[in-house]
């Protein structure tokens, strides 16, 4: 038996200028942050032929082609596995939630299925595996950011440049502003799942028509993450909180599904609560609220009394793994 593991991620800035149709013309700049929240995969060899998958569905078919999760199918596709193999997969958080559970499966998976033929790969290649997969061979709207998060792990900014080169560097953060960042930032689940496809092809079909509005929004929002990781890496968390809401502000009006009524309420509520700033994690129209605030006890009983149910977490510096081989 194998057992591969993937963190989740956290976009601290720059979310959304990871889409080729962005950064293919203006180059992307963004931070993710992987956090102790995973994805798990296991892969067996059965006695009979056949692949066996046990996610939120079964299956059992004879060959690569008829299997159903497209994610699967092309992994195994590509990597040439024998139609004798079973895979099951688990997860901390459920998907449809904003922390790149897709990236954090597709890595952890070819983790599974590389060390199942005794190949070796890296950091590096694995994220753009996995990244072929879910833009080129699937053509989801989707961008490199989860897969390099889950694959690199730890406190990242990433620069994804128009020839697809991909520069990644850990934050040079004070290990106090580290531990001040890692306190002061709380996630709330809003109850509200949706699959993130809608708005990134909304994003995607708007970028590559020149939508001027579209494409200002983008270039402010990457500014928004340089900006960030200059006051990160300077220690200035409270400034890092502002950026925050001036990043929700710019966010929400990028698409009309980013948020709701709902959210917003709640988002308010954050702010009369201590929050200095927060966003919607993930691509927006659900997911989990995050917010930056010092004054954590009152935030949190706000949020409860509001009935969002919090998911404390802490950073990991460990990428996509091999627990057991």
């Amino acid at each position: 038996m194998i057992i591969t593991r993937s963190p989740l991620r956290i976009t601290l800035g720059g979310g959304g200028t990871d889409l080729p149709s962005y950064y293919r013309e203006h180059g992307g700049f963004l931070i993710a942050a992987a956090i102790d929240k995973h994805v798990y995969v296991t892969l067996t060899r059965p006695f009979t032929p056949g692949i066996y998958l046990k996610y939120s569905q079964l299956e059992h078919v004879e060959q690569p082609d008829d299997v159903r999760h497209p994610i699967i199918r092309e992994a195994i596709k590509l990597l040439g596995i024998k139609p004798q193999v079973e895979i099951t997969t688990l997860a901390d958080i459920p998907a449809g939630t904003g922390l790149g559970s897709s990236g954090s499966f597709t890595t952890a998976l070819l983790r599974a299925l590389y060390a199942s033929e005794r190949r070796l790969i890296g950091s590096r290649e694995l994220a753009e595996v996995a990244s072929d997969i879910e833009i080129h061979r699937l053509g989801e709207p989707t961008g490199k950011q989860d897969q390099y998060a889950a694959a690199f792990g730890g406190l990242t900014a990433f620069s994804f440049h128009p020839d697809e080169r991909v520069d990644a560097r850990p934050l040079k953060m004070p290990a106090g502003t580290l531990f001040d960042l890692e306190d002061d930032l709380l996630l709330f689940f809003t109850g509200f799942s949706r699959k993130a496809g809608s708005i990134l092809q909304d994003q995607k079909t708007r970028t590559e028509a020149s939508d001027k509005v579209m494409l200002e929004q983008l270039h402010q929002v990457k500014e928004l993450g340089i900006r960030s990781l200059k006051v990160l890496e300077s220690g200035r968390t409270m400034d890092f909180g502002a950026l925050m809401h001036e990043h929700w502000e710019h966010k929400r009006r990028r698409s009309a599904g980013m948020t709701n009524p709902q959210i917003d309420e709640w988002y308010d509520l954050g702010r009369r609560s201590g929050a200095v700033g927060g966003k919607l994690v993930g691509a927006g129209g659900g997911g989990f609220l995050m917010f930056y605030a010092e004054n954590n006890r009152r935030l949190r009983e706000a949020m409860s009394k509001a009935g969002l149910e919090e998911v404390r977490f802490r950073f990991s510096f460990e990428g996509t793994k091999v627990l057991f081989d």
